[in-house]
């Protein structure tokens, strides 16, 4: 079972030390420890759409001015 969490957590792209403080916690703490992690992907998730939304619009303008 051990094997599949970590690949799990691998995949996820958690690094060795917070496995290591995965596997050692208790269940309550694993799902906050999963939780505040979850959080900061879907910030970084934010960032990265606020980005696209951005280039979107300058695309968008810019082929709107080249169809003038």
């Amino acid at each position: 079972m051990n094997e599949a969490i970590i690949q799990n957590l691998k995949d996820a792209d958690c690094d060795s030390c917070f496995i290591e403080k995965f596997l050692k916690a208790g269940d309550k703490e694993r799902v906050s420890l999963l939780n505040r992690y979850r959080k900061i992907l879907l910030d970084n998730l934010h960032v990265c759409q606020k980005k696209l939304d951005c280039l979107d619009y300058l695309i968008f303008n810019l082929e709107q001015t080249k169809n003038v």
